[in-house]
């Protein structure tokens, strides 16, 4: 089981999914003073075992965490339909995110699986439009853009919020949802 850190980092790594292979590894950030700075408080040998031996392998696991993550979404199924039916997931994280800019209004951007077609599908709906009822498409993953989801801190300017809203999509719950319709 992982832990709470360790899914939490799962599903941050958006980001690096959409880059695979050039993601930048963590490094230890420098301290902003000297390991001495805290005395006769915290000693120097303190401060400096913290953060050159714990801190550094907290680093050093999260790294490795990455890596196995990313090497089991580069073997997996959504991902490669992903990269059949739209050609890279870069390619996909544009088309979702330009027709979740242009709902008009209230509504959402959806990632749909089309039963028929065995296929992956984009497509919005508007207000409260159910995406199965409306386009016959099972959802895998909605993205909300009524500007309750995002105005008070994103305002009015829905493109960042969309370019923000990938560090937080939970691409575990989205794979089983697209094993499941898949049955």
């Amino acid at each position: 089981m992982l832990s709470r850190a360790a899914l939490s980092t799962s599903r941050t790594l958006v980001p690096a999914l959409g880059c695979l292979g050039s993601r930048q590894k963590h490094s230890l950030p420098d301290l902003p003073y000297d390991y001495g700075a805290l005395e006769p408080h915290i000693n120097a040998q303190i401060m400096q075992l913290h953060h050159s031996k714990h801190h550094a392998a907290y680093v050093n696991n999260l790294n490795t965490i990455e890596e196995k993550y990313l090497e089991a979404l580069e073997k997996g199924e959504l991902l490669e339909a992903i990269k059949r039916d739209f050609g890279s997931f870069d390619k996909f994280k544009e088309k979702l995110t330009t027709v979740s800019v242009g709902v008009q209004g209230s509504g959402w951007g959806w990632l749909g699986f089309n039963k028929e077609q065995g296929r992956l599908q984009i497509a919005a709906c508007f207000n409260q439009d159910p995406l199965q009822g409306t386009t016959g498409l099972i959802p895998l993953l909605g993205i909300d853009v009524w500007e309750h989801a995002y105005y008070l801190q994103y305002k009015n300017v829905r493109p960042d919020y969309l370019k923000a809203i990938w560090n937080v999509i939970n691409w575990e719950n989205v794979t089983e949802r697209y094993m499941a319709c898949k049955k």
